[in-house]
């Protein structure tokens, strides 16, 4: 009769030798990142009700193998987008804003486009809803610099106009290879056209914010965009429930 015990160490053996192999090949079929230890989450984070725990979340696969985890996917991404003359938008602007952050950030934010500021330094959210954005990552218990902020789009409408449907369909591509690059645990989708494309639904942001979806399985969580909040802030308290859920998420994560 066989050794079930030297069954079991032969398999798992079998098993760590496939994954180094393809780690080795650069496949990104199972996420090698550990996770930090678990730490208690502040009282504020609370759910009210318990929440389902989620399974470490798959990478976005836009094509096997040739995805680079951290920075240097982001270095060969920027090399790829280079002097963008994809869509229109290529005629106005002054500057790519391509994103910023951590390469290797659990919590990605996802905004719409740039505006006047971002054209003009390159950088996503420096404007006056960057900087309640960046309160709201605070508020969180992160800085900036530990999380990544990127935009649907990559280079600013004319006059903040919304970004059209023929610009997203020229830029998706890079924010899909973004996600699948950071890899991150949970996104925030900041505003309806983020909410609308990592949703996929077309759900009023008043209804849709606050209610968890999933983009290739990765939770997304709609709220509103900091500049729509700057503009009506007596809607600052839902969206502050919106990221509540997200801190407690991360915590049911092991990862806060």
């Amino acid at each position: 009769m066989s050794d079930p015990r030297q069954e079991l160490r032969d398999l798992t053996a079998a098993f760590r030798a496939h994954l180094e192999a393809r780690a080795r090949g650069g496949l990104l079929g199972v996420s090698l990142r550990p996770s930090p230890a678990p730490k208690p989450s502040p009282p504020s984070a609370e759910p009210d009700e318990p929440l389902t725990p989620y399974p470490t979340p798959p990478p976005v696969l836009y094509d096997e193998g040739q995805v680079m985890h951290s920075g240097r996917g982001l270095t060969a991404l920027r090399a790829e987008l280079g002097d963008c003359q994809r869509c229109k938008l290529a005629r106005g602007r002054r500057h790519i804003v391509f994103g910023t952050g951590n390469p290797e950030a659990n919590l990605m934010f996802v905004g719409e486009a740039p505006g006047a500021d971002e054209d003009e330094q390159g950088e996503p959210f420096v404007g006056a809803a960057g900087q309640l954005l960046t309160k709201m990552i605070q508020a969180m218990g992160y800085e900036r610099e530990e999380v990544y902020i990127c935009n649907v789009i990559k280079c600013r409408p004319p006059g903040n106009r919304n970004p059209e449907p023929d610009e997203i369909a020229a830029c998706e591509q890079f924010l899909r290879k973004q996600i699948a690059i950071v890899q991150p645990r949970v996104i925030v989708a900041l505003g309806k056209f983020a909410a609308h494309f990592l949703c996929g639904e077309t759900t009023p942001i008043t209804r849709l914010r606050g209610n968890l979806r999933t983009f290739h399985e990765i939770p997304v969580m709609p709220t509103y965009h900091p500049a729509f909040l700057l503009r009506d802030t007596s809607r600052k308290g839902e969206a502050w429930s919106d990221l509540k859920q997200v801190m407690a998420l991360l915590a049911h994560m092991g990862l806060r």
